[in-house]
C-alpha cells in the first residue's frame, strides 16, 4: 500500500491539546484508509499522518498518548438504546440466567426474603423460554414470593408479569381499554393473569410502585455511562425520552461536567396523538447541550412476536399478530408525515413483516416531498422480512437499524418461542443483516440495552458469528446472514452516522470531524470475531476527552 501524505498541521495552527501515537489507525476514510497517529484540538481531529508527524503537532502542553499498537477506529455508537430509562428498568433482580421454573422461583425467593418491610420484588430480564409450554401466569411464581407484591419485566421490555399483591395495589381486577393495542391479559372469567402486554398496561403499576430517588437515578445514569465508555462506546442513539425532566437531568449533569457518552434522544409518538401533541415534538428538537440533545422521534409500529402484537402479514400459531399497534395505520402515517414536513427524523420500530411493509409504504409516499431528505427516517428490529422487501430500503433511504445479539433469544433448530411464534418460513429469514446490507441499505447496529448487554464488542462479534460470542458449542442462527468485520464496524460509526444525518462530522477518522474515538487491543474487522468480543479497550475519547484508559 502506497503511503498516503503526511497531515501535518499549518505552522500557524496552535498546537494540538492531544496526540495519539503509537496506533493502527483505520479511519475508515477513503481519502487516507490508513494512519499511525492523530491530534486532537478543541474537541476535533485536527490531524491525521504518521509517527513522523507526531513532533509537528506538540508543544509542552500537549498530552501525548502511546496506543501500544492498538487499534485506533472511529468511536464506537450504540444505534439503540436506552440508558436513561433503562437505569429503571433494568431495577432489582436480573433474570437473564433463569432457564427454567425453577430457577426463576428460587431467584423471586430469594429477592423477596431479602425486602425490608413493604418492600416489593421488582426484576427484569426474564426470557419468554422460562415458561415453556406454559402460559404466562401469576400462578407460576405466586408462592415463591412470600405475600409480597411483584412486578417482573419480560426481556423483550414489552410485558411483564405482576403477581396478585401487585394487581389489587394497582387496582387491576380486570380487562382494559386502551389508545394502543396493550391488554391486561384476563382468563376465561376475566380475572386478571398478571401477565401485561405493551406499554400502556405495564404503565398501570408505575403508580404504586416503588421509584428510584432523583439523585439515585442521576447516580446510576453516570455509572451506567462510565461503564458504556469503558467497553468503547462515545455515543447511543437513545430510543426513548420517558419523562419530562430528562432534559433537566442531563442539563444539571452537564453543570457540573460532562456526559461520558454523545445521547442523541427520539421522544415516543404513541397512537392517539393529535397536532398539538405533534408540534410538540416538533419544539422539542430545540433542546440540547454540549454531548446531548433530542434528534427525531420514536414510533412503534407493532409490539414483539412473543408477545403476540408483532404485526405479521399472517398470523402467528396463536391466530395472533394480524393488526398494528397503531388501530388505524393511516394516522400513525399522517404524524410521520407531519413531523417529516417540520424536518424531523423519524425511526420506528416495526419487528413483524407487515408493520415493516406499512412503513416503507409510509415513506414512499413522501418520495416526491421537497422537503423529504435520504435517511431521514429508519426502522429498528426488523426481526424478520421478506425479500421483495429488501431492496425498498435503499431505494427510499430507509435506515436499517438491527441488533444482532438479539439473536440469543432464538435457537437455531426453531425451538424457541421467537421461531415457534412466526413458523418455519419466517424464522427461516429472521435478521436479514447480510441480505440487507447486500441490497444497498445503510445498516447500523445497536444493542437495545437493556434488552441485551450494552457492550459494544459483543455486538460486533455477534453480527460476524450469529450466535453469542465465546460459546462456539451454540449454532449459529440463520448463517448465511452474518456480516464481514468491516461491515459490522461501519454498523457502530459510519453508518451510524448516515442514520442520523451526521456523516459529514462523525464515523470516520479525518481532520475536522467529532474526536470521537476507539481504541481496541485487536483489529475489530480481522481479528477473530470471539477475540474481538473479549479485547481490552485501551481507550475511549468522546469530544476530546478521555473518558476511558485501559491498562496493559
Amino acid at each position: 500500500m502506497t503511503p498516503a501524505p503526511s497531515a501535518s498541521p499549518t505552522p500557524s495552527r496552535t498546537a494540538a491539546d492531544t496526540v495519539l501515537t503509537g496506533a493502527r489507525v483505520r479511519t475508515l476514510d477513503p481519502a487516507r484508509p490508513w494512519a499511525e497517529a492523530v491530534a486532537v484540538k478543541d474537541g476535533r481531529i485536527a490531524a491525521v499522518g504518521d509517527e513522523r508527524d507526531v513532533r509537528d503537532w506538540r508543544d509542552a502542553a500537549t498530552e501525548v498518548i502511546d496506543l501500544a499498537g492498538a487499534t485506533l477506529t472511529p468511536g464506537l455508537v450504540d444505534g439503540h438504546s436506552h440508558p436513561v430509562w433503562g437505569v429503571e428498568m433494568a431495577t432489582g433482580t436480573d433474570l437473564s440466567g433463569c432457564r427454567d421454573l425453577d430457577a426463576l422461583r428460587a431467584a423471586l425467593a430469594t429477592a423477596a426474603r431479602a425486602l425490608p418491610p413493604g418492600g416489593w420484588v421488582t426484576a427484569w430480564g426474564l426470557d419468554h423460554n422460562v415458561f415453556g409450554d406454559h402460559p404466562v401466569h401469576r400462578a407460576l411464581i405466586e408462592d415463591a414470593l412470600g405475600g409480597a407484591p411483584a412486578f417482573i419485566r419480560l426481556y423483550d421490555g414489552h410485558s411483564a408479569l405482576a403477581n396478585s399483591r401487585a394487581l389489587e395495589a394497582a387496582g387491576i381486577d380486570g380487562p382494559r381499554r386502551f389508545a394502543q393495542r396493550a391488554s391486561v391479559v384476563c382468563d376465561e372469567a376475566g380475572r386478571p393473569t398478571g401477565h401485561l402486554i405493551e406499554h400502556a398496561a405495564m404503565d398501570l403499576l408505575l403508580p404504586v410502585m416503588p421509584r428510584p430517588s432523583a439523585a439515585d437515578r442521576r447516580a446510576r445514569l453516570l455509572a451506567l455511562l462510565g461503564e458504556m465508555a469503558a467497553v468503547g462506546l462515545t455515543g447511543a442513539h437513545v430510543m426513548d425520552l420517558q419523562h419530562a425532566d430528562v432534559p433537566e437531568l442531563l442539563a444539571d449533569i452537564e453543570a457540573d461536567g460532562d456526559l461520558p457518552l454523545r445521547l442523541r434522544l427520539a421522544p415516543w409518538c404513541m397512537p392517539g396523538i393529535g397536532k398539538d401533541g405533534l408540534d410538540h415534538l416538533v419544539e422539542l428538537q430545540r433542546l440540547a447541550g454540549r454531548h446531548w440533545r433530542v434528534g427525531g422521534v420514536k414510533f412503534f409500529m407493532d409490539g414483539t412476536v412473543e408477545g403476540g402484537t408483532a404485526w405479521l402479514e399472517h398470523a402467528d400459531c396463536h391466530g395472533q399478530g394480524t393488526e398494528a399497534l397503531w388501530p388505524d395505520p393511516a394516522a400513525y402515517t399522517h404524524a410521520v408525515h407531519h413531523l417529516a414536513r417540520a424536518g424531523v427524523r423519524t425511526a420506528t420500530h416495526a419487528i413483524g413483516d407487515a408493520a415493516v411493509r406499512h412503513v416503507l409504504d409510509t415513506v414512499e409516499l413522501l418520495a416526491d416531498d421537497p422537503r423529504s431528505t435520504r435517511h431521514q427516517h429508519r426502522i429498528e428490529h426488523i426481526e424478520t422480512v421478506p425479500t421483495e422487501q429488501l431492496a425498498r430500503f435503499a431505494r427510499l433511504g430507509v435506515a436499517a437499524s438491527m441488533q444482532p445479539t438479539h439473536t440469543a433469544y432464538t435457537r437455531a433448530d426453531h425451538t424457541d418461542a421467537w421461531s415457534q411464534r412466526v413458523g418455519e418460513e419466517r424464522a427461516g429469514r429472521a435478521w436479514r443483516c447480510r441480505d440487507l446490507r447486500d441490497a444497498g441499505a445503510v445498516l447500523v447496529l445497536g444493542s437495545d440495552w437493556p434488552i441485551a448487554h450494552h457492550d459494544p464488542r459483543q455486538v460486533l462479534a455477534t453480527a460476524r458469528l450469529r450466535r453469542p460470542a465465546g460459546d462456539p458449542g451454540v449454532a449459529p442462527v440463520t448463517p448465511g446472514q452474518a456480516l464481514t468485520g468491516l461491515m459490522a464496524l461501519e454498523g457502530c460509526t459510519s453508518h451510524a452516522a448516515l442514520a442520523v444525518g451526521e456523516e459529514a462530522e462523525a464515523g470516520r477518522i479525518a481532520p475536522g470531524f467529532r474526536a470521537d474515538l476507539t481504541a481496541l487491543a485487536v483489529d475489530p474487522v480481522t481479528a477473530p470475531a470471539d477475540d474481538v468480543a473479549a479485547a481490552p479497550v485501551r481507550l475511549t475519547m468522546t469530544g476530546g476527552l478521555v473518558t476511558h484508559r485501559g491498562v496493559g
